[in-house]
């Protein structure tokens, strides 16, 4: 099996700079020619995430910069103490990589869905959440953590890339895929894709949408957000996460505190996990598909209210069933 562009992203960098040293709790699928490379600084702790946050704290203090890699809801639910304290306390520049995010997680069952590690990991401060589109933002995500000083939480996404390009990634700063006045669907991670192919569906219709690829989580891109509130109808966040914690809230607390009303449709998960499937079939179930979110932002444009008001902003979930 040939090297993911993840991997030998890494290897590049390890190549180039013996602080880094990579680790892991038994989770090779995507760095498995990473051992012979590297020797010694390649550390594989078993299934054991406490022990494996705890380690990259103490190589970070002796002045590495480690690389964390794990399955993201043992990552951040069963060590997020220790990220939290070991860590985020004393800012270490350790980087977190969170394998099988949200629907990533695909034919797993709930045990292994992370819907909640966007919402923990940027309530830590100091800690910077990477939510790349695709392989290619993943490895731009990683080089740009690797340069970052602070301590980064990266949700690892192989899929291809499915939008005709990317801006250079720069930690904070949204993408603007499209620009439009009516709908603006803001996304992060693998749904990205789903929202651009919406976009072209509602432009087909003369609906003109906008997509923001929001590729960092924390810091947050307030004024590409803010924009998007302020120039079109409808603002439709689109998620594989829980509603509560996630882009979603971070949305209404800048909303909240900058004082402006926005009519906003969220599309996530509302206290529920999903139903394993493989990924083609979950998105079909969770009404995750293209089609399916740009029928839930037309029908939202065409019941707004007059001019002047808005609709609640608590239109939530990734299916009503």
């Amino acid at each position: 099996m040939s090297a993911s562009l993840y991997e030998k992203t890494l290897a590049a960098e390890a190549a180039h700079r013996a602080d880094i040293v990579v680790l892991t709790a038994e989770n090779r699928a995507h760095i498995r020619s990473l051992p012979e490379l590297l020797g010694d600084r390649f550390v594989d702790v078993g299934i054991a995430e406490q022990t494996l946050v705890g380690a990259a704290a103490g190589l970070a203090l002796r002045g590495r910069t480690p690389v964390v890699h794990a399955l993201a809801p043992f990552l951040t639910m069963r060590a997020f103490e220790f990220i939290r304290t070991d860590v985020g306390l004393p800012g270490l520049p350790v980087k977190f990589v969170g394998f099988i995010p949200g629907l990533l997680s695909e034919a797993n069952g709930p045990t292994h869905q992370a819907l909640e590690d966007v919402a923990l990991m940027r309530t830590i401060p100091g800690m910077t959440v990477l939510c790349p589109a695709d392989e290619q933002e993943t490895s731009e995500a990683l080089v740009a953590a690797l340069r970052s000083p602070g301590p980064c939480y990266l949700r690892y996404n192989p899929r291809p890339a499915r939008v005709p390009h990317h801006e250079p990634f720069l930690i904070g700063r949204a993408e603007v895929l499209r620009r439009g006045s009516d709908v603006a669907l803001v996304a992060y991670g693998p749904l990205v894709a789903e929202a651009y192919e919406a976009a072209l569906l509602l432009a087909a219709e003369g609906i003109s949408a906008r997509v923001l690829d929001l590729r960092t989580v924390n810091p947050i891109d307030e004024r590409a957000l803010l924009a998007a509130a302020q120039e079109t109808r409808l603002l439709v966040t689109v998620e594989d996460h829980f509603a509560r914690g996630g882009l979603r809230s971070a949305l209404a607390e800048l909303l909240v505190e900058r004082r402006i009303a926005a009519d906003v449709l969220t599309i996530a998960f509302e206290e529920r996990w999903f139903r394993p499937l493989h990924l083609g079939a979950l998105l079909e179930a969770e009404g995750l598909t293209p089609e399916a979110i740009a029928s839930r932002a037309r029908s939202r444009l065409a019941h707004r209210t007059e001019p002047g008001r808005t609709a609640s902003s608590r239109e939530a979930t990734a299916s009503s069933h």
